[in-house]
């Protein structure tokens, strides 16, 4: 006997598993109950990033605490293409739609970078956080990104992990195109890759200068046209999964 798709969708730090309860927090009942006005005995899909996705019904619905209880698992977790994006944090709603698109791109990780020409001066991380489970709830994929700390370059290139090719968008034309670039590196397993995003106002020219250094860096363009930043990102980041990533 085949199951209507639950009309609700919800990210879960908890372990999800057949005949496993769940209370959830007062925002996500209130949203079951309230927003989409669901009910005991009402569907909704679960997912944690480790357990699949897994069809719930709502146990209980009381004083604005929903409960909720395993009954099948509908999608095995699988293995996700492994990129990062590292970027300049720009103004709000420009991080927030970068954000957003990002994680429906199958970002793994996001790091906010500073950079000597970054506008922005702080980050909050959970408000990010926010941003990726709520992304990751609509586009319906079986993770949400890790949001990292927000770095100063420096300390980001010196612990990068060198076996992780890091992508720097160049902005002066001299990196290579980046579909030549990733198609030398199609085929096979995706590898682990990073993008790097510079300011608004580009990188600083010594940026530039100790990053061409660097044995994991490779400089890329993105095409003629000057792109604003969080155009540059998700152009790059869609070139990626084309070429290398799930969209193959």
């Amino acid at each position: 006997m085949g199951y209507a798709k639950p009309s609700a969708r919800i990210f879960t730090a908890g372990d999800l598993g057949p005949g496993l309860a769940m209370v959830l927090e007062r925002q996500q009942s209130h949203y079951l109950t309230h927003v989409m006005r669901l009910r005991e005995g009402d569907a909704v899909a679960l997912f944690n990033g480790r357990d699949g996705e897994w069809r719930t019904v709502i146990a209980a619905a009381a004083r604005s605490i929903v409960t909720l209880r395993c009954e099948t698992q509908t999608r095995p977790q699988r293995a996700e293409p492994d990129v990062w994006l590292a970027f300049a944090p720009l103004k709000k709603t420009p991080t927030d739609f970068l954000i957003e698109k990002a994680t429906e791109l199958g970002v793994a990780r996001l790091i906010p970078v500073f950079t000597r020409h970054t506008a922005a001066e702080r980050v909050k991380a959970e408000r990010l956080r926010a941003h990726t489970i709520e992304a990751a709830e609509q586009c319906e994929r079986l993770s949400v990104p890790e949001v990292a700390e927000a770095v100063m370059l420096e300390r980001l290139l010196a612990e990068w992990p060198a076996e992780r090719r890091l992508l720097v968008l160049d902005e002066t034309g001299v990196g290579a195109p980046i579909a030549t670039v990733l198609a030398e590196w199609a085929g096979g397993v995706s590898p682990a890759h990073g993008l790097l995003i510079g300011p608004e106002g580009g990188f600083a020219i010594t940026e530039l200068d100790a990053l061409r250094k660097l044995a994991f860096v490779t400089p890329v363009g993105v095409g003629p046209r000057i792109l604003r930043a969080e155009t540059a990102a998700l152009a790059a980041l869609s070139c990626w999964q084309a070429l290398v990533g799930d969209w193959r």
